[in-house]
């Protein structure tokens, strides 16, 4: 089971819960050691075109990543060369107000595209569970990043496999509600 913290942070945010499943589930487990290993990553990676078509028709409702009973969102970025929308379905969590995400790029050596997307244009867009928010992205440093990065290992060891996978540093952001 994730921390109790973890379960606090839902109660304090503005953002809804986007946990699909149950992380407490007989198939959580199983399922976050399998994505930990590299076939495992190679895997979910290879699902992550089908789950954002299906997260993109449901408006963020629907995922096949359900049984890992992780909170999901759909993150919507400017392409910092395209100037396009480019989503991209993502893990978080809430700490406080914030939403918070990870570049950990299933451990690959290069940063996630939606990352250096965010670093280029710190606004963007969240749907989840059926709710879209527009928000202010800030890249964390120091010791906040390393809270937020420890958070996530606490939620799903795979970011602990992912971060022993790289060389590089892996980027984290908070995500804060943009004042209409």
């Amino acid at each position: 089971m994730v921390s109790n913290r973890f379960d606090q942070s839902f109660s304090e945010s503005p953002f809804p819960d986007g946990r699909w499943g149950r992380s407490d589930s007989k198939l959580a487990g199983p399922l976050k050691a399998f994505a930990a290993t590299s076939i495992g990553s190679r895997t979910i990676r290879a699902l992550v075109p089908v789950d954002t078509k299906i997260l993109m028709k449901s408006n963020g409702r629907f995922t096949v990543l359900g049984p890992f009973g992780l909170p999901l969102l759909l993150l919507t970025t400017i392409g910092r060369t395209s100037g396009l929308e480019r989503t991209t379905p993502l893990v978080y969590l809430p700490i406080g107000e914030a939403l918070t995400v990870v570049g950990s790029n299933f451990g690959q050596e290069r940063h996630p595209a939606w990352a250096l997307n965010l670093a280029s244009t710190p606004k963007a867009t969240v749907s989840i569970k059926g709710g879209v928010f527009s928000v202010a992205a800030t890249e964390l440093d120091g010791e906040a990043r390393q809270e937020v990065f420890e958070a996530f290992v606490t939620m799903a060891k795979t970011y602990d496999a992912y971060r022993h996978r790289t060389n590089r540093e892996i980027k984290v952001f908070s995500l804060r509600l943009l004042e209409d």
